[in-house]
């Protein structure tokens, strides 16, 4: 009955092409009726799934990047984040992001949220990790990355997040999760 129910709450996919396919993601255009009968087009940036990582340190203190974003045309302070390659599942992707973009590996990951980013147009889901224990190594950036680590105290990132200059979503909505309910059980 559930299973029944589940799929009445789908769209039911009329005809689906693929307008674009590159190395990264897709974008299709999928026509549609959606629960309730809107029939409609939609276009979908297709993409495999992203990790994210918030390494914080025994005293609190997290570690934030900052790295060029072209399609924004500027920095941004954010946490270490990365795709999903499709063979691994989302705990590996998460070592592997933290160690090549900062050189820390981590005794622990724990799972704090599963975010869809932006929903309205694209289908990549966001798995957050907490990163514990952190053992300081070499990073091992992708050719293309230019990534500045720095640590920062709660009250500054708050601050950042306060006053604007932290504007990146998942590492805004990451951050705000471990204030709020994480740092609190400490």
């Amino acid at each position: 009955m559930a299973e029944a129910k589940r799929r009445k709450e789908r769209a039911r996919t009329i005809e689906s092409a693929s307008m674009y396919k590159g190395p990264v993601f897709e974008v299709r255009r999928d026509t549609v009726i959606e629960p309730g009968g809107v029939h409609a087009q939609r276009d979908v940036v297709v993409h495999p799934g992203s990790v994210v990582v918030l390494p914080i340190f025994g005293d609190g203190r997290v570690l934030l990047i900052r790295q060029y974003r072209h399609s924004i045309g500027g920095f941004l302070w954010e946490l270490v984040a990365g795709r999903k390659e499709p063979h691994e599942s989302p705990v590996v992707g998460a070592r592997r992001e933290l160690l090549e973009e900062t050189g820390y590996s981590a005794r622990r990951l724990r799972k704090i949220l599963d975010i869809f980013p932006a929903p309205g147009c694209v289908s990549e889901r966001m798995w957050v990790f907490a990163a514990e224990g952190l053992q300081e190594g070499a990073a091992h950036p992708e050719e293309d990355e230019r990534i500045t680590p720095k640590i920062f105290t709660v009250a500054q990132v708050d601050k950042m997040i306060r006053s604007g200059r932290m504007r990146d979503a998942k590492s805004v909505a990451g951050l705000l999760y471990y204030m709020r309910y994480l740092k609190r059980g400490r």
